[in-house]
């Protein structure tokens, strides 16, 4: 069944979401009041509606048709800022499902049903189910399936002479359907934040789709490299 979903933001993680909904036949909206932003979004993903607003005006969710979707997640880089559209969602227009990104790990705990959030997105989180279960990492080493082979959790060492090297991650020319998760350096664990640089045989961990693999590849591998 389709579903209509309504997604608060248009960066990197609300535009590759907004891609694999709609490649699995979904309705999506997507609310991202930065003009150029949203004009990026328009222009690779026409299936997608856009509206060029702040998400977390009442009237602009309105608008957008919040009362007619099933599904409303809020996945800008900003803790209150979710917090509040989700606020919004449930507890002013009494949205049936409602998904929260969690950007600081410290904020985890507002992230909570009575304040409007069912699921709440920590890429920390994740990254910490993976290291406990001790899962191996190899070269682009494929380790999870999350939705029939086309979403894919995966594993790539920077190399020397890439494309990424000395390049923070807001820089990188990585595909819209492509969310880094976390940088593994040393014995660090590092948040992937835009303004991350990354270094030589850093570990990345991203979620891609399977068209965006070859393309992820081809930053962080050596030249001519193909994953």
């Amino acid at each position: 069944m389709a579903l209509h979903v309504l997604v608060v933001g248009g960066g990197r993680v609300g535009a590759a979401l907004a891609r694999l909904l709609t490649d699995a036949g979904h309705e999506v909206v997507v609310i991202e009041p930065d003009d150029e932003r949203a004009s990026e979004l328009r222009a690779s993903q026409p299936a997608v509606r856009v509206v060029t607003a702040d998400g977390t005006d009442p009237a602009v969710l309105e608008s957008a048709g919040i009362r007619a979707v099933e599904v409303v997640a809020a996945v800008t880089g900003d803790d209150a800022r979710n917090l509040v559209v989700a606020g919004l969602a449930r507890l002013g227009f009494g949205a049936p499902r409602t998904v929260a990104r969690i950007v600081d790990p410290a904020h985890a705990w507002l992230f909570e049903e009575r304040l409007g959030v069912d699921a709440a997105v920590d890429q920390a989180d994740l990254l910490a189910r993976l290291i406990v279960e001790e899962i191996s990492l190899g070269e682009v080493a494929t380790l999870v399936k999350l939705r029939r082979g086309d979403l894919t959790l995966v594993e790539e060492t920077v190399a020397p002479d890439a494309r990424a090297v000395g390049r923070t991650i807001a820089d990188l020319d990585l595909p819209a359907a492509c969310v880094l998760v976390a940088v593994l350096r040393g014995d660090e664990v590092l948040h992937s934040r835009g303004d991350l640089v990354l270094e030589a045989h850093d570990e990345v961990l991203a979620v891609v789709h399977a068209g965006a693999a070859e393309a992820l590849g081809e930053q962080l591998g050596p030249p001519g490299h193909v994953s």
